[in-house]
């Protein structure tokens, strides 16, 4: 797709963003060029002065329940999210969206040079029918599907209740193979050791038995 260099934004487009798209397409250059320039004509439209600020999702920050530190072995920034924290009578639709883009973006400027991905603990305990909100996980993932290919490295699922679970038989279907494959489930027995395989105890929040405190997203 050659060398393309521009300023969009928080992202600099370059070859690693245009691949990012090809790759998403399966190598296919037609498929690939028209996710790109549909992600150019969204982030215009949706993000006109190249960021989303704090100012402009004052509900969700005042929720507290996405946090970013650390970062894993293979260098990809950690992101936490409290999905109890999230209540669907609480939610405008519009400013969930911002936010969504809001801590994408946090997390992609994290990431050092080179780094294309990030991973996400999906914090679960606590949650109950009230946090049931599948209009903003379809809205979420669709946003990362079709404007952050490739980002997302791993998405670890923990303490999941078992009424999570009927939630998640619906949103299941509108997840690509692709991100399926990037999702765990990790077993309450074995959270700490399965998070230490990827993550170092230095690294790891200290909710989860390591050494980092938890930092609010808009206080990165």
């Amino acid at each position: 797709m050659g060398r393309l260099w521009m300023t969009f934004g928080v992202q600099e487009v370059d070859d690693l963003t245009l691949r990012r798209f090809l790759r998403a397409r399966d190598l296919d250059i037609e498929k690939g060029s028209t996710m790109f320039l549909k992600y150019l004509k969204w982030r215009r439209s949706f993000v006109p002065n190249g960021s989303i600020s704090p100012s402009e999702i004052p509900n969700e920050i005042a929720q507290n329940k996405m946090f970013l530190q650390g970062f894993d072995k293979k260098g990809q920034p950690i992101g936490v999210f409290f999905a109890a924290r999230h209540f669907q009578n609480k939610r405008n639709p519009e400013e969930f969206k911002r936010f969504s883009v809001y801590l994408l973006d946090k997390l992609c400027e994290k990431m050092g040079a080179g780094q294309e991905k990030f991973v996400l603990i999906w914090e679960l305990q606590g949650w109950g029918y009230s946090n049931s909100d599948i209009r903003a996980y379809l809205g979420i993932l669709s946003i990362l599907q079709d404007y952050y290919p490739k980002r997302l490295g791993k998405l670890f699922m923990v303490h999941v209740p078992y009424v999570f679970m009927t939630v998640w038989k619906t949103v299941n279907p509108f997840i690509d193979n692709n991100t399926k494959k990037k999702i765990v489930f990790v077993e309450d027995k074995k959270l700490k050791s399965t998070l230490l395989e990827d993550i170092e105890e230095s690294q790891l929040p200290e909710i989860y038995g390591g050494q980092l405190p938890l930092v609010p997203i808009h206080e990165t």
